[in-house]
């Protein structure tokens, strides 16, 4: 399930992913975004598939870069950190979104390169939340053999507009995931030591 939650993610930051002209304007909605984007982002993984797998960190640095384009890092930090947030600077929220991004890339990156080519996904729906300031895309992925799988993705309306910061995996969320780990971790430490064995592999997203 976790690499399956992952995996999923790791599409939605994919999603930012400027990698071939596509129709998708920066007023569509959060349901076009996903629709269009993920057709160029699986064409892309499956056409460099052979480039990423022989120099990994090619593909880690790839994902990296863009993921200021679609994800809003620091909003869904500070829900995987919950009550722990409270009153922390913007820095430090970053440096631990950061780090916990890095912490996944290195643990579960590889994970994209499974991805089957020819997979689609489908939008089934989008549904407003708190007045338009959020959108929650339903989604199946629609997969060659087996049952489709459904995804969420949660959108927040900024000024740069929708930004991602978080996805549903069959029921199971990416942020509620890491607050449930993070929190016993965060009453016995500071979020900077928390962050700093992040960073250095001492502690594993996920584990």
């Amino acid at each position: 399930m976790l690499r399956a939650l992952l995996s999923s993610f790791l599409i939605l930051i994919g999603l930012g992913l400027g990698l071939a002209p596509v129709a998708v304007q920066a007023e569509d909605s959060p349901g076009d975004m996903v629709e269009v984007r993920s057709v160029a982002v699986l064409k892309e993984l499956s056409s460099r598939r052979d480039e990423f797998r022989a120099e990994p960190e090619k593909l880690h640095r790839y994902v990296r870069a863009q993921l200021d384009s679609l994800f809003e890092r620091e909003y869904s930090a500070r829900l995987v950190l919950g009550r722990h947030s409270r009153g922390v600077a913007a820095d430090k929220i970053n440096a631990f979104a950061v780090a916990l991004s890095d912490n996944l890339m290195r643990k579960y990156g590889n994970a994209l390169l499974d991805v089957d080519p020819g997979v689609s996904i489908k939008v089934k729906s989008e549904t407003p939340l708190r007045d338009g300031k959020m959108m929650r895309v339903a989604t199946d992925i629609m997969r060659r053999a087996g049952e489709p799988v459904p995804v969420d993705y949660m959108f927040l309306r900024t000024e740069q507009g929708w930004r991602a910061f978080d996805v549903i995996v069959e029921g199971v969320s990416y942020v509620q995931t890491y607050r449930n780990q993070f929190d016993e971790l965060l009453r016995n430490e500071s979020i900077d030591a928390v962050t700093a064995k992040l960073s250095s592999g001492a502690i594993d997203a996920g584990s």
